[in-house]
């Protein structure tokens, strides 16, 4: 991976990309072929998609207010331009802690590839990792802010760093009660979260596929679960794979805040639209959190919040 000589201590400055990348493959909802690139942006941007098979390359920029739809995927919308499927690639931007990059592609759905974020921790790590002149910014939770439906809970708490404490609890018995309590660190990211795949119950694909939905998923790029076992040739990556996806979701549709952010994040049985819901919550209230802008000269011991567990020292091959 090429990283500029600096990076891993300088955890201060926003980054991007050194280079281009792409990669293509079938979107998992839509089942259509999609070439998708992405690379470099400058500082302050954030994380832009931008359709190159519509008039005019329309953009639409990951952010909370950009969320059009949340059934089953994280969909971004802007003036009539769809961005679909986006958790998994804005999951490994966040775990690497990449602030700004434009990403380009041909269709409406980024490619689901092997339906966890560990294709897309290899391609920003092809590209490269550099910082940037700006400094970062950072999303500070400072008082606790919480929605629920039913037994679904999501809530974030003030906290130094950032980790996820996410409960997964499905009527199946492989998919019951799992738990995972996550400290992030972008190498932890790398080998815990990243790897983990998209999963589903065969007794929902017809349904699915019926609405439209799942018309490219296979073994190929999800775990699927029938009755009692998982029918993926090789099993599991993990034990507890379920629960770690839904981590890594987590993790996708947090980005959308941009920039980094601490909190303690405490999710029951939660999914994209609750995430959602939350962080428009979150957003609309100037109590719940503030925008700390990291300044030239600032010393990271005197910040309020350990920016440690962004550095990228550890990730194999930095």
């Amino acid at each position: 991976m090429s990283l500029n000589s600096d990076l891993h201590d300088n955890v201060l400055h926003q980054r991007t990309l050194v280079g281009w990348v792409s990669v293509g493959g079938i979107g998992l909802h839509t089942g259509q072929r999609v070439e998708l690139s992405f690379g470099p942006a400058p500082a302050g941007s954030g994380i832009v998609f931008e359709r190159s098979d519509l008039q005019g390359n329309p953009r639409v920029t990951a952010r909370p207010d950009s969320v059009v739809s949340s059934s089953f995927c994280t969909v971004l919308g802007n003036n009539g331009t769809r961005v679909s499927t986006v958790e998994h690639l804005l999951a490994a931007f966040l775990g690497l802690g990449v602030d700004n990059a434009r990403v380009v592609l041909d269709g409406e759905e980024v490619p689901i590839l092997d339906g966890s974020s560990q294709p897309f921790v290899e391609l920003i790590k092809k590209a490269g990792i550099r910082s940037q002149a700006a400094c970062r910014s950072v999303t500070r939770v400072t008082r606790p802010v919480e929605v629920s439906q039913g037994d679904r809970y999501f809530a974030l708490i003030p906290a130094r760093t950032l980790s996820i404490d996410c409960i997964v609890d499905f009527d199946h018995p492989m998919v019951s009660d799992q738990n995972l309590c996550y400290k992030h660190a972008a190498s932890f990211f790398e080998s815990k979260l990243a790897p983990a795949r998209t999963f589903g119950f065969l007794k929902d694909v017809g349904e699915m596929k019926r609405n439209g939905l799942a018309r490219g998923g296979s073994l190929e790029n999800a775990v699927v679960i029938d009755s009692f076992s998982v029918l993926n040739p090789g099993g599991l990556r993990f034990p507890d794979e379920f629960v770690r996806h839904k981590t890594l979701d987590i993790m996708g549709d947090l980005a959308l805040l941009g920039g980094l952010l601490t909190a303690k994040v405490v999710a029951r049985k939660s999914g994209h639209s609750l995430h959602h819901a939350l962080m428009r919550k979150l957003v609309s209230d100037p109590d719940c959190c503030e925008r700390i802008k990291i300044a030239e000269g600032d010393h990271e011991s005197d910040l309020p919040f350990d920016l440690a567990p962004f550095r990228l020292a550890g990730l194999q091959g930095a």
